[in-house]
Order: C-alpha cells, then structure tokens, then sequence
C-alpha cells in the first residue's frame, strides 16, 4: 500500500533521550482529555518513574490515560510500574504477555515494537525511543543514539485512528471490554505547519510491507545520496540489491550502523553482507561512540523517515512497526545534518581493503553467523520472504 502523504504538518527532530523526554513529559503535563502512550520497553527507572508519575498524575485530574506495552519488551513493567499506574486509574493493557516464556510458538515473535504517543489528538509522538533512561543505562554509554519526531497537524488524524484501533483490539483479545470505553475526537484546530508527511505501519494484516516499499520506492528513485542509519541490519535480498543497485548507478549510498556489539549472532551476521556492499560502492560507517538505535533514513536531501522499524527479520517480518516520512528539504536537512555529526564524531568508515584484510576466522564466523539467522528464519516459518 502507498504512502499516503498529508499537507500542512509541523514535524519537529528529537534526538536521543535528552529531546525526547523533556517534549513528552510536557506534552503529558499539559493534557486535558487523553493520552495513548505504546511502548516496547517501559523501564523501571528514574525515567520509567518519570514518565509513569506524569501519567498517573494526567489521570488524577481526570485525563483518559491509556498505556500499552509488550509483554516481552516490558516484562518487568507489569509487576513493578503497572500497579502504580492502575491505582491513579491508569488504563493499562499488555500485548501478546509472556505467560510461557520457555515455550517457543511463532506468534511469540511478533511483537508490539512501535513507540507512539497521541495526546488530545494535538500532538503525536513517533520514533525508536523506548521508555527507558538512556543516560544511566547499566553496560551502555550514553546516551544512547537515537531519534522520535514531534508531530503536529493533519498526520495526527492516521497516527490517533492507530493507536485507537491497535488499542480497541488488544482490550477485545484481552477480555477487558471495560477498556474500550470513550475515545476523544481530536480538536479542531488551525495547524502552522508546511510539511508533507505520512504515517505508515508494519503490521500481519494489510500493512505487512508498507514500511520496506516505502524505502525502496525512495532508494530506487534516489538520484544523488541516501543515508541510512540503523541499529539492527539485515535486510532481505531485494533490499540489498537496491542499495547496491543504487551505489552503481552513481549514488553516493552511506550505511551508518552499530559498532558495538549488543547481541552477538546479529552482529556478525551483518558483517557477513559487508563484502558484497563494498564491492558495490556502498560505504559503511560503524558508529562506536555508544549504542546507536537509530532507525532513521535520508534520500536525495528531501525525503527523510524516522520511526522504530529496522531493516531486519523481526522488524519487516515479525513486529508492529510505526515510521513517519516526511517529504521536506527543511527536515531532510537537519535529519542529514545530525547523521553527519554523528559520523563525524563516533563513527569509523570501514573500507574495502579493511574488510578484506579482516582473518578468514573472522570473515566465516560472520557467514556461520548470517547462515543460522538464515536457519532461524525458516524455522519461524518465514524462510523465502527476507
């Protein structure tokens, strides 16, 4: 299904944790009718208790606070913070809980990874941010690198209809009809934004390629750069002969991924696509200053997404994903300009030689690793469609 881009919004870039909290917190503060919050994590931490003492105080003074989390992501919220907010008369639900977390069954894998705040349907919240502190985070550096936008404008209408009906349905699922209560119209009001903007969703119904044909579409029309950063990579064959595609056709193609090692067999498994993106022309940055969780792209200086889907198994196959993509030079640009100071700054461009002078150990633990995420694939019933 095609984007379906919106006129007039306001879309506002949050890096990292330091821009994203603040602009939540406040947004929470201020509302007078309704909130939605999704989460894949909700930590409890000092900013887990942050974000939790605001909800909780939304719903005192009468606000609607509706609050759903993963049950794999948030695992521990439910016994820690969701009692909290149940007794201010939080609204809580958990997608998909971990009742046998030993028994392997495939629906166990798709996952709610979406990060979405909707507030008084004036302002939305959408990006790869989780709710968990990412300054004081044991065994990584901070803060962890990653994006959200703030949305004002029309876009809220698709984002609200979202987080509505993913709500409506985990309350059916769950037997909780009591939860699928009253839901606010969002306020007319006179939006100052300029932006062209969509809303796109990844889900096991009919939106299942939305998020990847959104990024081809963008990678095959590239004329000049595409800069994509991404914190999980492992795309599937058609994704990978674009970008390759893209590089031979004269595109200058930058990859800005992770450097550090956060789960081992992923890891090397990308490495394992290193030589054949280099050999096209594709340039690799690993990002090493701390733990990049960016899922973020921008092509040809005007199209530019931010969201929580990575070009991986789980994100374009598995889990609930939500991005935003904006067409404006404005955004484009600054989105652009970040990357470049992160690449600047905490990043080291792997160069062909440097790959090739890698040991042959080194270069068939990568493959070894690629070949049994390949084997995991299958046995998740997916072998054939990444």
């Amino acid at each position: 299904m095609r984007a379906e881009f919106l006129p007039g919004n306001l879309v506002t870039l949050l890096e990292t944790g330091a821009a994203y909290f603040p602009a939540l917190r406040q947004a929470i503060d201020g509302a007078e009718r309704e909130i939605y919050l999704e989460t894949y994590i909700f930590e409890d931490d000092q900013t887990g208790r942050m974000i939790c003492a605001a909800l909780a105080e939304a719903a005192r003074r009468g606000v609607t606070v509706r609050v759903l989390a993963d049950g794999f992501g948030a695992r521990d919220f439910a016994l820690r913070l969701r009692p909290l907010l149940e007794e201010s008369g939080v609204q809580v639900l958990i997608y998909r809980p971990e009742a046998a977390r030993f028994k392997f069954k495939r629906h166990r894998l798709r996952r709610l990874h979406r990060k979405l705040a909707v507030v008084d349907g004036r302002v939305a919240f959408v990006g790869g941010i989780n709710i968990i502190d990412d300054m004081h985070t044991p065994g990584h550096v901070p803060p962890r690198y990653d994006y959200a936008v703030q949305v004002e404008g029309p876009l809220l209408g698709p984002i609200h209809d979202s987080v509505r009906r993913l709500w409506d349905l985990v309350a059916w699922a769950s037997f909780r009809r009591r939860f699928r209560g009253q839901t606010h119209t969002p306020a007319v009001t006179t939006w100052r934004g300029d932006m062209l903007a969509a809303f796109l969703v990844r889900d096991n119904l009919r939106h299942r390629r939305d998020i990847e044909e959104a990024y081809l579409e963008a990678i095959d029309g590239a004329q000049h750069e595409i800069v994509l950063a991404n914190a999980y990579f492992l795309p599937g064959t058609r994704f990978r002969h674009a970008l390759m595609e893209a590089a031979r056709r004269g595109v200058t193609v930058i990859v800005l991924l992770q450097g550090r090692v956060e789960y081992l067999l992923l890891h090397y498994a990308t490495q394992a696509l290193y030589g054949a993106l280099l050999s096209a022309g594709v340039r690799i940055f690993e990002y090493h200053k701390s733990f990049l969780h960016a899922k973020v792209a921008v092509v040809d200086g005007s199209w530019a997404t931010v969201g929580s889907s990575n070009i991986d198994p789980f994100s374009l196959l598995l889990a609930r994903e939500a991005n935003v993509v904006v067409h404006n030079e404005r955004f484009a640009g600054e989105l652009r300009a970040s990357l470049q100071a992160a690449m600047d700054q905490g990043a080291r461009e792997l160069k062909r030689d440097d790959w090739k002078r890698k040991p042959i150990v080194y270069r068939l633990a990568s493959w070894v690793s690629y070949n049994l995420v390949r084997v995991m694939i299958g046995l998740a019933g997916y072998g054939g469609k990444h």
